[in-house]
């Protein structure tokens, strides 16, 4: 007989009105805010597929992705007012519907460029019960949750680089939990998704870019 934990029967805290479009959908919008590392922004593009798409507008899903593109957490009655948070801060938004079928119908891609000129392209899944699947990032095609602490790491691919990553972060007594590596080919562009026990710190992120050579942007989550 199957278990369930008090957070499958009573879902998470949020507001409402659904967890896979609202609360999931601000945890797809606040990858992009960790990734941007709460740098000023300038412009935001979401597109929404599938059943984002055809209902999403009625359940907030716009206004849920840029809450989280904005740092604002599930449960935090401002979820509702993203746009005008947006305009206060001067952050030209632009919402489109998405013709192409994607893997998953509760899909969005998000584009986010700040004041200095940083950009990322983040497509995540709702996949239910206020649960994400991050699945691409600026063209790479990668896959991790947001459950536990994350680093990203875009690299050359070359030898060495991910053995000197783990071993700096073994050296910094950081437990890794899963770890995944994708690449687009043979001695290209390359990304590392370490999923830890504990968050990275800011020094072990300043230890990686100084000592492993070919780290292109490094990122936490």
């Amino acid at each position: 007989m199957k278990e369930f934990s008090v957070f499958d029967i009573i879902g998470p805290r949020m507001v409402g009105p659904s967890s896979s479009h609202t609360a999931g959908a601000v945890r797809i919008g606040l990858v992009v805010h960790k990734l941007l590392n709460g740098e000023r922004l300038k412009e935001v593009r979401l597109t929404l597929y599938g059943s984002f798409a055809e209902t999403g507008f009625g359940h907030g899903t716009d206004r849920a992705l840029l809450a989280g593109v904005l740092g604002v957490e599930p449960d935090d009655s401002r979820v509702r007012f993203s746009m005008l948070l947006a305009r206060s801060e001067n952050i030209w938004v632009e919402i489109n519907k998405g013709d192409e079928e994607m893997d998953h119908p509760n899909t969005a891609k998000i584009y986010a460029r700040t004041v200095s000129g940083r950009e990322f392209t983040v497509v995540g899944k709702s996949v239910g019960g206020g649960n994400v699947e991050i699945v691409g990032i600026n063209g790479m095609d990668v896959s991790f949750t947001g459950d536990y602490p994350t680093l990203i790491a875009f690299y050359t691919d070359v030898p060495g680089v991910i053995s000197k990553v783990t071993a700096i972060l073994a050296r910094e007594h950081i437990n890794v939990a899963f770890m995944k590596v994708f690449r687009s080919a043979k001695r290209s562009e390359a990304c590392m998704v370490i999923e830890t026990d504990v968050p990275v710190p800011d020094a072990s992120i300043e230890l990686i870019q100084k000592e492993v050579e070919g780290i292109e942007e490094i990122c936490t989550v």
